[in-house]
């Protein structure tokens, strides 16, 4: 630090902190201009002003400034950031107003809107759709009981038909067909109503399947920490395959039981009840390349399809809903008897080759009788029945 002791002229004197007198010469400014700009110099008086021009040349031209960013630019960039700072499903190309669309923008909501975690985001969502799927449930339930109580007068009616038809005798397997649809509708049976939960899952099915394959192929980041205890990424599949293990698991107990329809111990079906037996054990290869979310998913669908048959075996919630309470028919007094696999094969495979035949045979019936009606006659006698042959003139 320095004090000003006098000033005389151009030169000054300070005074510095220990008492020294210090002497100052006065500074000149120089002011260079060039095409950049004005640039300031300062110099004593024995730099030469000249030299001072030479500097400016080799001084670098200054940045340019940045363009500013629009106000649309600038929403744009906010708009393609969530709540939480991720990515939203729009700027990545997913969500919208299809099945699968909409299936990603309730999931983003349930992630973004309320901070769940995407494991929990799943099985809430699958929740709230099989809660929506309930009634159908019920309905489903209603039916499949009334046909098991009425399953032997049902039985009688399905052996008649069936040994009418492999009869060939088309107007008896008629009339067996017409008196079993006024026996279900008299007592409001419909075997369709066994098939109403499945063809309402099998969109919702693939409309999650889809919108969580292509969420994990995109990829979502935040679902590749987004799973729970060993699953912990969404976004590839289970490298212990215990998620495919699992879902085929449960799949296998859900058909077994038959919590979505008829259980399967109905003899009228011997190829379907074992072709469905084995969709768990054959599907484990394909299962074990799906992504960790379609098979969280899978398995949460299944687990409550499993809580809601154990819920429906309860007497006061069937008493609750208006189940009918299930006869237990024994074997012997079924006009069907139950048969094993090897068996049950070959008597379908008996029925199919006698079905083809009759079909072959009605189709081949249907020809002779058009050509015979629209071609010409065919000779059948030894002589034209029309006319009398010359004995028969001569007797006269």
């Amino acid at each position: 630090m320095f004090k000003l002791l006098s000033r005389h002229g151009r030169r000054s004197a300070l005074v510095n902190l220990f008492g020294e007198k210090v002497e100052v010469r006065p500074v000149k400014v120089y002011y260079v201009y060039s095409s950049a700009g004005s640039y300031r110099f300062a110099s004593t008086n024995n730099v030469d002003p000249k030299k001072v021009t030479t500097l400016s040349e080799n001084i670098p031209e200054p940045p340019p400034v940045p363009d500013i960013p629009t106000a649309g630019e600038i929403t744009e960039a906010v708009q393609s950031l969530s709540a939480n700072g991720e990515p939203t499903f729009a700027s990545l190309g997913l969500g919208g107003w299809s099945p699968v669309g909409l299936v990603q923008n309730a999931l983003e909501y349930l992630h973004v809107s309320l901070d769940i975690p995407w494991w929990g985001a799943i099985l809430i969502g699958t929740i709230v759709v099989r809660v929506a799927m309930f009634p159908l449930v019920i309905l489903s339930q209603r039916n499949t009981a009334a046909m098991n109580n009425n399953l032997p007068e049902i039985q009688l009616l399905q052996l008649k038909m069936t040994q009418a038809r492999q009869s060939g005798n088309q107007l008896e397997t008629a009339r067996y067909a017409q008196e079993m649809m006024m026996f279900m509708k008299e007592k409001g049976l419909n075997p369709l109503k066994n098939m109403i939960v499945p063809l309402a899952q099998a969109p919702l099915f693939i409309s999650f399947f889809m919108g969580l394959r292509g969420m994990a192929n995109c990829p979502v980041d935040s679902m590749s920490h987004g799973g729970l205890w060993w699953f912990t990424d969404l976004t590839v599949p289970d490298q212990f395959f215990l998620l495919p293990i699992i879902t085929s698991a449960t799949l296998y107990a859900t058909i077994e039981l038959g919590v979505d329809g008829g259980k399967l111990n109905a003899s009228n079906m011997h190829l379907m009840r074992y072709f469905l037996r084995a969709v768990p054990i054959v599907m484990i290869p394909f299962t074990v390349n799906f992504p960790g979310a379609i098979l969280v998913y899978w398995c949460s669908s299944n687990f409550i399809s499993l809580l809601q048959v154990g819920l429906l075996k309860v007497p006061k919630v069937r008493d609750y809903f208006k189940i009918p309470k299930l006869i237990h028919h024994s074997a012997d007094n079924l006009p069907i008897k139950k048969k094993g696999f090897v068996e049950g094969a070959k008597e379908s495979w008996t029925n199919i080759k006698i079905s083809r035949d009759l079909a072959d045979r009605q189709r081949v019936d249907e020809l002779i009788f058009t050509k015979a009606g629209k071609g010409p006659l065919q000779k059948t006698y030894k002589y034209d029945p029309t006319k009398l042959s010359n004995v028969q003139a001569k007797n006269k």
